[in-house]
């Protein structure tokens, strides 16, 4: 039994992110503890890059914000799911500000080694989540993760647009964990 953190992207409450989130938990709670942070509850900064976590103790940022308590859920997390609305090709500002404070030594000493990928838009481009997977696989490759998979769903603009046939593939997603 593994623990999945699931960094859940999207500012809007209850939206198709939140529903494919739920339908991945729900399946994923068959047979792993997991817990989903909703990045619009907590309030992080930017980074700014100063690179000053790499010689204050413990890695910290000097920017003391809610970052430390996602910081916290890392540490216990083996595998991380990132879930997120496209917004012009892009992941949303929330959770981009999230991945960016992950600019510290002190992610080596995550117990990560996975690393999935749910993301949502309304466009049905083909190549609407190129951008994305492109960081995606990098991120995989520079950290040598284990890529735990992806749910891509297109064509859900509105509250409620996302498919039964894409909450079912977040589903069997997280049961296939």
């Amino acid at each position: 039994m593994s623990r999945i953190l699931v960094l859940a992207g999207s500012p809007r409450v209850n939206g198709n992110t939140d529903r494919l989130v739920a339908s991945f938990a729900e399946g994923a709670g068959k047979n792993h503890v997991v817990e989903i942070a909703s990045v619009h509850d907590y309030a992080v900064s930017p980074c700014i890059g100063c690179n000053s976590c790499f010689s204050r103790e413990g890695n910290e940022c000097f920017q003391h914000d809610d970052m430390s308590v996602i910081y916290a859920k890392l540490r216990e997390a083996d595998t991380l799911i990132i879930a997120s609305p496209v917004y012009f090709y892009g992941l949303s500002a929330q959770l981009k500000a999230v991945i960016d404070r992950l600019h510290t030594p002190m992610r080596n000493s995550f117990p990560i080694r996975r690393l999935g990928l749910i993301l949502v838009g309304a466009a049905v481009l083909p190549e609407m989540f190129d951008a994305i997977l492109a960081q995606y696989r990098l991120a995989l490759n520079f950290f040598s993760l284990e890529d735990a998979g992806t749910v891509l769903a297109r064509g859900a603009k509105d509250k409620g647009d996302v498919s039964e046939k894409d909450l079912l593939a977040a589903y069997r997603f997280g049961e296939s964990l």
